[in-house]
């Protein structure tokens, strides 16, 4: 499952970068969750319809990054998702951030899906299972 499922693109403003004139590192972190809000939005759901109907979150349960090269003020970024495994409640996500195909940011994220009210883990909604697995 780990081809590239869902691309996200992201521009970058003064707001993300830091005295040096690079993107804060951990604004790379808030570029891949909107990437992954996108990524669940494309396949049909969202964060409220999630919660209201379903019951379940998602919550980063670990996140790897790896930085290879800086993005600058007013780059346009692609910021990508893709499925590497797919668990009861967890999945496992490569994420990309690159600028003209070159690549500055991997990491290897998991989410885990939770009650809304518990906030202990439960399976994911089948049909959310569904479409990632047909969407791969």
């Amino acid at each position: 499952m780990s081809t590239i499922d869902f691309s996200f693109p992201v521009r970058v403003y003064y707001q993300d970068t830091d005295a040096g004139g690079v993107v804060y590192h951990t604004c790379y972190l808030n570029f891949m969750e909107r990437a992954r809000y996108e990524w669940l939005r494309a396949l049909g759901f969202n964060v409220n319809s999630l919660a209201a109907v379903h019951k379940t979150l998602f919550m980063v349960r670990s996140i790897e990054v790896v930085y290879l090269k800086p993005a600058a003020l007013d780059d346009l970024l692609s910021v990508t998702v893709a499925v590497i495994e797919i668990g009861r409640s967890r999945i496992t996500l490569l994420q990309e951030i690159t600028c003209n195909h070159v690549k500055l940011v991997s990491a290897t994220v998991q989410v885990v899906c939770v009650g809304a009210e518990t906030l202990k883990p439960v399976s994911i909604p089948a049909l959310l299972r569904e479409k990632i697995r047909n969407s791969a």
